[in-house]
């Protein structure tokens, strides 16, 4: 493997245990940094700051949480209280019986033959991709800007075909400025304030959220009043959907937020996993030459499509590879509404319960070389234990849309390799920050030469 010590960049994890205001202070800075770098070597590490709290890496405890006994681990009120501004009491954040109903309409939606009849959107955006790549000319690209640019152009296409009303610049405005204030942890959130007390976050974001609910809204009641077209997109799907055992259907609030949801989830963490891809990439040439040659072997110089996904499989290890290190939602909690014990330890009601998924697809105890950028280790995906890998979550709360983001991922870095070899600017490493997303702070400047040239 081409690496230096520096490669990959990493985040650096806590050595000495802090209070609850430097606690406060680093999370706003990078949540991750809270993480302690023991949580790399244990089961499970618990500490209490304001509140008790358990930071589990164990695979049968995180089967436990996410599986077994979910009901005793709804997400945690700091989780709602960030998300629930922008996206509501949709699929994402909603508990119990609202939950259920809502993942029984909408999971026909993200069925194998409709991720698959959407495809075509994401060969076309990817294609305008790599024509502004062609004109930029020697000189360093932000890939991470083009990234976000590019799976904006998809979930847009997926979401809003062929609306006019659809003002897709304040719509990703919007989404970008949520995502870069409404994820900076505050103290409220820390000691568990009611949702009504004012945050400075959701002043800051808030005319931009109501502008962004207020366009999607236009667009959903248009939309019931228009033809049907063929094939439907997300919008198209969502409204015909229907609850199979109450035949309960969305009203425009519920489609709104659910589809605010999909837009945020769908087009962030897809761009993330491929800049931080093309990081990885652009500084090991023999990854970088080994799927150039797969891709030359199976699409043999046509465009990348839904068909070609499953015969890319080096592809879709270098994405696994990519979550694994740098997992979008890289830390997510659960509050335990019952006592419980995990790993031989009292968990008590009320207590945090933290799944630092970063920290778990980096575990000594878990991964061979955990820091390092191996893609082969996913060339047999039955030999991960199931739950040391959990880019997507996993249980019945399992990300609805991981199929569509995985075949966009492949097809858009196949076909981005299939035309540019990607090299690294010196000095311009990117930086892991998490607020929201796992993003890379300072962006992910390469060099992306035309091939053939």
């Amino acid at each position: 493997m081409a690496q230096t010590t520096d490669f990959p960049v990493r985040v650096p994890l806590v050595t000495k245990p802090m209070g609850i205001l430097a606690s406060l202070a680093a999370a706003r800075r990078n949540v991750l940094s809270i993480i302690p770098d023991i949580a790399t070597r244990q089961p499970m590490v618990s500490g209490k700051t304001g509140k008790r709290w358990h930071m589990v890496m164990d695979p049968d405890a995180l089967r436990k949480i996410l599986l077994e006994n979910v009901a005793n681990y709804p997400k945690s009120l700091v989780t709602k209280n960030l998300l629930q501004p922008a996206i509501g009491n949709s699929l994402f954040i909603a508990e119990g019986a609202h939950w259920r109903w809502q993942r029984r309409a909408t999971a026909p939606v993200f069925s194998h033959r409709n991720v698959r009849a959407l495809s075509p959107l994401v060969t076309d955006a990817a294609g305008r991709c790599s024509a502004r790549l062609s004109q930029v000319g020697p000189r360093a690209v932000n890939m991470f800007d083009e990234m976000v640019a590019t799976t904006f152009d998809v979930i847009s296409d997926v979401t809003f075909s062929d609306d006019k009303g659809f003002d897709r610049d304040a719509v990703h405005n919007a989404i970008n400025a949520y995502v870069a204030e409404a994820g900076k942890v505050s103290l409220m959130d820390i000691l568990g304030a009611p949702n009504w007390v004012p945050r400075l976050n959701r002043m800051i974001t808030g005319p931009s959220l109501r502008q962004m609910k207020q366009i999607a809204d236009q667009v959903i009641d248009a939309r019931r009043n228009s033809a049907e077209k063929s094939p439907p997109d997300l919008l198209d799907l969502l409204l015909a959907g229907e609850d199979p055992k109450t035949s309960r259907k969305m009203q425009t609030a519920e489609l709104r937020d659910n589809l605010l949801t999909f837009i945020v989830a769908g087009h962030e963490t897809t761009a993330l996993s491929l800049s931080w891809a093309l990081y990885l990439i652009a500084h090991d040439q023999r990854v970088q030459d080994r799927a150039r040659a797969e891709i030359t072997t199976i699409v043999q110089g046509a465009e990348v499509t839904g068909d070609d996904v499953p015969n890319l499989p080096y592809i879709r290890q270098i994405i696994d590879e990519s979550l694994r290190l740098y997992p979008p939602a890289a830390i997510v909690s659960r509050t335990a509404m019952a006592s419980d014990v995990l790993c031989g330890r009292e968990v008590r009601k009320g207590d945090t319960i933290i799944i630092p998924i970063y920290a778990l697809h980096r575990s000594h105890v878990l991964w061979d070389r955990p820091d390092d950028f191996w893609p082969e280790r996913f060339d047999d995906m039955k030999s991960v234990p199931r739950y040391s890998y959990l880019p997507f979550g996993d249980g019945p709360r399992i990300c609805i849309g991981a199929s569509f983001a995985i075949q966009e991922a492949v097809i858009i870095l196949a076909s981005l390799l299939q035309q540019f070899r990607f090299s690294p600017v010196a000095g311009r490493d990117p930086v892991p920050e998490m607020t929201l997303t796992l993003r890379p702070e300072g962006g992910v400047w390469l060099m992306a030469d035309p091939l053939g040239l």
